[in-house]
């Protein structure tokens, strides 16, 4: 039982203080003898939500585990995270699923919703059995790979509608290199003309580029039931910070300063709606190569909020309810998980973040087991200092 104190939360756009008690796992009006959470300077809200994480598990615990990944969550106020499917065993069927849920039920210290696989083993030649995996899990992708078969596609996603699920597309196009602009944007162009056949629930991950916006725009003007997300570092990081550093290195890859200009124009004119991680830890060695040899991607979870608020929020380019719709509530409506909020008789996952003072992120606190961040170093407001899942304080308190 808990009662935080000192604390505000977003009321009409202002911060208003509101104390809040926690008892079995829920948001209550009144707790006898609660332990005292002191969040004096603190933004209390309801539980980050990121629908696009790489926890690695099974099949690469040298670079993340399940319980590593949720600890690194939850140490960055995400309370729910959706795990892409590049494992191994790859959940494309009911068997290997259980692997993943398995280690999500005995490890997790977050909630985790697992995404199956589109294709058998990613690789575009087979579909998973997306019927019986439909009752386990609310979305599909075949993240990190381009749909190289889009006849294929189109036959998934006729499946994925018939049991109202979504598909979260990694939009690359082979026929061109990684670094154009056209490997992203002629992957959605042409996966856009297939939802357009099918109407399928269509997600765009981890978009980068203005041609992509223009033609997801387009999308959705005429009605698709199309979203797209963008990621902390497409939006204030671009290609003239690279210097041949492979914290720097991930795919889509970091764009012109232009593309990084429309990312955020298509953030704050509601064409992208959600701000995701695309977490992606790996060994040191892997991030100790070679530019050109490292491997793509780069960590999150800690600085999702942190780089959101500092650059947004706190700017005035954005208000408190983007904040809120960003994180919490759009992702949440893709997925279709429940509305949260701080009433009385919510489920208590609820984080607290300091946005009056600064920190500058040091690699030494990192919980997760990938240390591959750029933005080490930096000086960002509003890193969480307690974090509830199911009213269990998760972290903070030490």
């Amino acid at each position: 039982m808990y009662k935080l104190v000192n604390g505000y939360v977003i009321l009409n756009e202002e911060l208003v203080k509101k104390d809040i008690y926690i008892k079995d796992g829920k948001i209550v009006d009144y707790v006898e003898n609660p332990q005292i959470i002191n969040c004096k300077d603190l933004l209390i809200t309801p539980g980050i939500c990121d629908v696009h994480v790489h926890l690695r598990e099974p099949g690469f615990t040298n670079k993340e585990t399940i319980l590593s990944g949720t600890k690194s969550a939850a140490k960055g106020g995400v309370t729910s995270v959706f795990a892409m499917p590049n494992l191994k065993p790859y959940p494309d069927s009911i068997a290997n699923l259980e692997v993943e849920e398995h280690i999500i039920k005995r490890d997790a210290v977050v909630n985790v919703y697992p995404i199956a696989c589109l294709t058998r083993e990613e690789k575009s030649k087979e579909l998973s059995d997306i019927k019986e995996l439909s009752k386990h899990v609310l979305a599909f992708s075949d993240d990190g790979v381009g749909f190289k078969d889009l006849e294929l596609l189109e036959r998934g996603m006729e499946l994925v509608k018939e049991n109202n699920r979504v598909i979260c597309s990694h939009a690359e196009d082979y026929n061109y290199l990684p670094t154009s602009n056209l490997s992203e944007s002629e992957a959605v162009r042409k996966e856009l003309l297939l939802v357009k056949k099918t109407n399928v629930k269509y997600h765009f991950c981890h978009i980068s580029t203005k041609e992509s916006f223009k033609h997801i725009k387009e999308a959705q003007e005429a009605k698709l039931m199309v979203t797209c997300e963008v990621t902390p570092h497409h939006l204030f990081l671009n290609d003239s910070l690279i210097n041949n550093d492979p914290n720097f290195k991930m795919n889509p890859p970091l764009r012109s300063y232009e593309d990084m200009l429309a990312t955020q124009e298509a953030l704050l004119s509601g064409v992208a709606t959600i701000i995701a991680t695309d977490h992606a830890p790996h060994t040191k060695a892997d991030k100790s190569l070679p530019y050109e040899n490292a491997l793509n991607g780069i960590i999150g979870l800690e600085t999702l909020v942190p780089l959101v608020y500092t650059n947004l929020i706190k700017t005035k380019k954005a208000s408190f309810s983007d904040f809120k719709k960003w994180l919490i509530d759009n992702p949440r409506k893709l997925m279709g998980l429940s509305y949260v909020n701080l009433e009385v008789g919510e489920i208590a996952d609820i984080a607290c973040f300091d946005i009056f003072n600064s920190h500058i992120y040091q690699e030494e606190e990192i919980l997760s087991k990938g240390k591959n961040s750029p933005f080490i170093g930096k000086e960002l407001y509003g890193f969480c200092k307690y974090t509830f899942v199911n009213g269990k304080l998760v972290y903070g308190g030490e």
